[in-house]
């Protein structure tokens, strides 16, 4: 009886083995499927990611670069604007400081 058993529970040995394998074979593609769609949707949320601050970047680049002639040309108007109004001023109180001077100039003390 041992020795019919042997070849029936050799081939149930072999059997299960390969099953065995089977089963690791196909968690290993799976786990590598797995892997690979992981992969695959890491690499276009980094492109989409990569793309928004591009053009978040170009954006601010524009805004900052398109506004320079306007801010250039706004300054100059304030810094015109100044100088008219320091002249202005300047001419305002002109004949009190040369009376003021004269008077100091003339006036002896002793």
């Amino acid at each position: 009886m041992d020795a019919s058993r042997r070849p029936s529970g050799i081939q149930q040995l072999l059997a299960a083995e390969q099953e065995a394998q089977q089963i690791v074979n196909n968690a290993r593609a799976a786990k590598s499927a797995r892997l690979r769609q992981a992969k695959e949707e890491a690499e276009r949320e980094i492109a989409e990611y990569r793309a928004q601050m591009e053009a978040d970047f170009q954006k601010k680049l524009a805004e900052t670069s398109g506004d320079s002639g306007a801010n250039v040309k706004r300054l100059e108007q304030e810094t015109n604007e100044k100088i008219e109004q320091l002249k202005q001023q300047a001419a305002s109180i002109s004949p009190e400081v040369i009376q003021m001077l004269l008077r100091h100039v003339t006036t002896v003390k002793n």
